[in-house]
């Protein structure tokens, strides 16, 4: 199949591109396989991405952006209305992601394992992305009264479990971490009224 429309062939690189990183890593995906995965002629894939370097960023970005939105919606989805409960329920969207076909760990921490040291964009956008869990945290903790550091220590507990379910291959480290993120607020704030 050759794709031909600019806007298709753009979407197609960077789902093949996403899928392959996730399953085999960034350095062992070449070009070659991303044009077979995505049908994309290599001229036309060049032509998008003029380099595997900006393809992954892009992939990056793209994620990030799902990520972000994909937390808020699980919270309200769930109904998480309080601050309290919006803090939990991240750790609940961790363990529904954990839980899908082919998890192999957070893409950012892959990602900046793999280049960090050789790639400044990659290593720009996984440290915004951290960033704003930790201030996505931050914005509730202070919603909720808690010291400044509880975000610190939120943003741990989910890049921890992170990096557990991405090695074991199982959501339990998001139930882990849900637990002692309620230990830490019921610490910061006293405990949540349970409805």
């Amino acid at each position: 199949m050759t794709v031909t429309d600019a806007d298709t062939a753009r979407r197609q690189v960077l789902e093949s591109a996403r899928a392959l990183f996730d399953e085999r890593g960034v350095q062992a995906v070449g070009m070659d396989a991303i044009r077979t995965a995505s049908g994309v002629s290599l001229k036309r894939l060049y032509q998008l991405f003029p380099s595997k370097e900006t393809l992954v960023e892009e992939v990056l970005r793209r994620r990030d952006h799902a990520v972000r939105e994909g937390i808020a919606a699980h919270a309200h989805a769930c109904g998480a209305d309080t601050p309290y409960d919006r803090v939990l329920d991240v750790f609940d969207y961790l363990a529904d992601w954990f839980a899908r076909p082919g998890f192999r760990g957070c893409a950012f921490i892959n990602a900046f394992g793999e280049l960090g040291g050789t790639s400044d964009g990659v290593t720009d956008i996984a440290r915004t992305h951290k960033a704003a869990l930790r201030d996505h945290f931050a914005d509730l903790a202070a919603q909720l009264g808690a010291p400044d550091a509880t975000a610190d220590h939120l943003a741990l507990l989910a890049n921890g479990a992170m990096a557990v379910a991405g090695i074991n291959g199982s959501p339990e480290a998001a139930h882990q971490a849900r637990d002692a993120a309620r230990i830490l607020l019921d610490a910061a704030t006293g405990p949540a009224p349970r409805t």
